[in-house]
């Protein structure tokens, strides 16, 4: 029979909460009435994941598994699940079940009705500190800005026809953002509110750094935001240095002193700085490009179960 929907499933150190996502998800598709998949990405876990993931996937072969041979982060296992999935729809959603299950059963009946791009909207952050919601929110903020798109309240839980998922995968490049990518395949696109809950089990897996570097390496991915920050600072500081040397000139030609040392240390370490700056973005843009030329796998898979 043909698969009707494929959720996808990425998991880092859950092992606390795969049995839970497996009963939540099943409730689900049984309340629907349709042939389904579930596809777990084991993405390097340290602990028993894949254990758990191999002991229920032998006696229910609805459930799929595959593990990578090291961490290659999230964005690598949704890929990774999305070239696997047979569906004629894809749902991604999270291991911790801060994703609500249920919520997949309003993103069907869309789809069913003719959406293609079915796209979960966070309605409440949930806690968080303060400086995780700062960050954020400028991160979003920016990516909303390159893309003409909203992103604010964004998250990787959606539901996407075969076409969008097809467009998706085919696509070359090596880095690639998928909550951000979603948006940009186009196609007729709904949102989809949800309440994030609290963490089944476990605590989260990313770190303060971590999700910064997480944060730069997807703007750097799918977005010129920082470069045009370089333009944007390199005008602001040729103003600056016009109205100064306006002002020098000013005063040398009415015969008025220059204190000229205080205003020199100024323009260098002014200088100096956004030169490193944007030495700084350029590199990470050049980096990036390092990444995708090397030309290397998204991912090495290690072992898998029911995969065809």
């Amino acid at each position: 029979m043909d698969t009707e929907i494929s959720i996808v499933i990425p998991a880092y150190n859950e092992e606390e909460n795969i049995d839970l996502i497996v009963e939540e998800l099943e409730k689900v598709v049984n309340k629907l009435n349709i042939t389904y998949e579930l596809i777990f990405i084991d993405d390097g876990s340290k602990d028993n994941t894949w254990d758990k993931i191999s002991k229920i996937a032998k006696n229910n072969k609805h459930i799929k598994g595959i593990k990578f041979s090291r961490n290659f982060g999230k964005e690598s296992a949704i890929f990774a699940g999305l070239n696997h999935a047979k569906g004629k729809c894809c749902a991604v959603i999270d291991s911790d079940l801060q994703h609500p299950p249920e919520t997949l059963i309003e993103m069907y009946g869309f789809w069913k009705n003719g959406y293609d791009v079915i796209e979960g909207i966070k309605l409440e952050r949930g806690r968080e500190n303060k400086i995780y919601r700062w960050f954020s929110k400028l991160f979003y903020k920016l990516m909303s800005i390159s893309t003409k798109v909203d992103m604010e309240k964004t998250s990787d839980f959606k539901l996407l026809d075969r076409k969008a998922v097809d467009e998706i995968i085919a696509l070359p490049e090596k880095n690639m953002f998928f909550r951000a990518m979603s948006s940009w395949v186009g196609f007729k696109t709904i949102t989809v509110g949800y309440e994030v809950r609290e963490r089944a089990a476990g605590n989260s897996k990313w770190s303060t750094f971590g999700l910064i570097k997480y944060a730069v390496k997807n703007i750097v991915s799918f977005s010129t935001a920082p470069l045009q920050i370089v333009t944007f600072l390199g005008l602001i500081f040729l103003i600056f240095t016009i109205i100064l040397g306006i002002q020098s000139l000013y005063k040398y030609f009415s015969g008025q002193a220059l204190g000229g040392f205080t205003t020199i240390i100024l323009l260098q370490l002014i200088t100096g700085s956004i030169t490193m700056l944007s030495l700084g973005i350029i590199g990470m843009y050049i980096s990036a490009i390092y990444d995708e030329v090397k030309n290397r796998n998204r991912y090495i898979v290690e072992e898998s179960i029911n995969i065809l």
